[in-house]
């Protein structure tokens, strides 16, 4: 529909477009950064070998999250196919997994009771990470900006929705060549009538007509809080107008994802040790001048659309804090109940990194995100607040990540 309003019945000079796709997509780095799935993420543990399951915050939040991926695998067909290494699972199958958990929960088990019954009923298979072994595990939260519905000092930085010049295209309805890959994010070049890569972060951000393309959601009155909206996916807005808007993840350019963490130090900016993202945003509202070169180091742009409730994971429920994490879902199965060891600060003494205690947590798979790519990264929501912003900024741990099934 969005292709004839703008293009109108012309536009159907796109499939001719498509015959050239293989030099194209060469060319032009549509998949940068899409690299192939690794083939075994997980490995099956005897039950000799199954961790201690122990969990740090007494259930807390976990059935609510629990009956989350519940709603999400009862509106997919029963016969979707969900990938633990070799073995493979329907959804009706998963159902019987969350619900058998969610007994036993009902029970208040002791820690040992919960231990043989994991023994006894289900299948335990365990992340291989990275090169290390180790699950590197991030945190994201929900922060809350101030803003307005109009533009005016001193809100002056637009949060976009999608654009209406942005199409998605599935290749794989093309050739079979095709299949498995995302699909790509691009715009027609309307003088040439080609197809070509959406705009870049410097790019949107050098457009003075960009919100004749794309309408602002809201608009902010820090740049940097417009970044870190990007990051989290998601956040509240107390309005100028009164009241509080929620806003989501409504896609991206398509762009690859760089981290302006990375390049700082990489430019030694900020100290490895010392990098958080806190203290990225210091730095770039102490270096103004030279906030275009580093914020436009990553190239994605993220847009946003305006809901109730939430935040939202990838797989369309709420999330939960402490509860949901981010994966990456080419390689661990959506809505799956898992078990994360990590650490994780005492919410009445925020300290340091090395002060933090080792956590355990039952945790439920539940989102995505640009950067969270391979077996050895995980993120964990950490919710709204002082404690999320600080857990989220500073959390940069290495654990374990296990993922629970009920035996067949």
């Amino acid at each position: 529909m969005r292709f004839k309003l703008l293009f109108g019945d012309g536009f159907v000079f796109l499939c001719s477009i498509v015959i050239g796709f293989s030099v194209f997509l060469a060319g032009c780095g549509f998949f940068k950064g899409a690299e192939p799935p690794q083939k075994n993420p997980v490995i099956k543990l005897s039950p000799r070998n199954y961790p201690q399951f122990f969990d740090s915050l007494s259930f807390e939040g976990l059935a609510r999250s629990i009956d989350q991926s519940l709603i999400y695998f009862k509106r997919v067909p029963l016969s979707r196919k969900y990938t633990y290494g070799q073995d493979i699972f329907d959804a009706g199958h998963m159902i019987r997994t969350l619900e058998t958990f969610q007994s036993l929960l009902a029970e208040n088990p002791s820690s040992g009771e919960v231990n043989a019954r994991i023994k006894k009923e289900f299948l335990v298979y365990k992340s291989v990470g990275a090169d290390t072994g180790e699950v590197l595990f991030t945190g994201y939260y929900e922060p809350t900006y101030k803003g307005s519905l109009e533009q005016n000092s001193p809100y002056v930085f637009p949060v976009y929705s999608t654009p209406m010049d942005l199409v998605q295209i599935d290749l794989s309805l093309f050739s079979d060549q095709y299949k498995g890959h995302k699909r790509l994010t691009a715009r027609v070049n309307s003088d040439n009538r080609r197809v070509v890569p959406y705009y870049s972060r410097a790019q949107i951000n050098n457009l003075p007509d960009f919100v004749d393309r794309a309408d602002p959601v809201v608009w902010l009155e820090s740049r940097v809080d417009r970044f870190f909206l990007e990051i989290q996916g998601s956040g509240r807005v107390n309005l100028a107008q009164g009241g509080q808007l929620r806003i989501h993840y409504a896609g991206s350019n398509g762009n690859a994802y760089r981290s302006v963490g990375r390049y700082l130090i990489e430019k030694n900016e900020i100290a490895r040790e010392d990098m958080s993202m806190q203290a990225i945003r210091e730095w770039l509202e102490n270096n103004p001048h030279r906030m275009d070169e580093v914020l436009h180091h990553n190239e994605s742009f993220v847009f946003f659309k305006t809901e109730v409730g939430g935040p939202f994971g990838s797989i369309n429920v709420e999330i939960t804090p402490l509860r949901s994490i981010a994966t990456d879902q080419r390689l661990f199965p959506n809505g799956a109940l898992c078990f994360a060891q990590a650490a994780l600060p005492d919410p009445e003494r925020l300290e340091p990194l090395e002060q933090w205690a080792k956590t355990s947590l039952f945790v439920l798979n539940q989102d995505t995100g640009g950067a969270i790519k391979g077996p050895g990264r995980a993120d964990l929501f950490c919710g709204n607040g002082p404690y999320a912003e600080f857990t989220a900024g500073h959390m940069n741990t290495r654990g374990q990540l296990y993922l629970l099934v009920l035996k067949p």
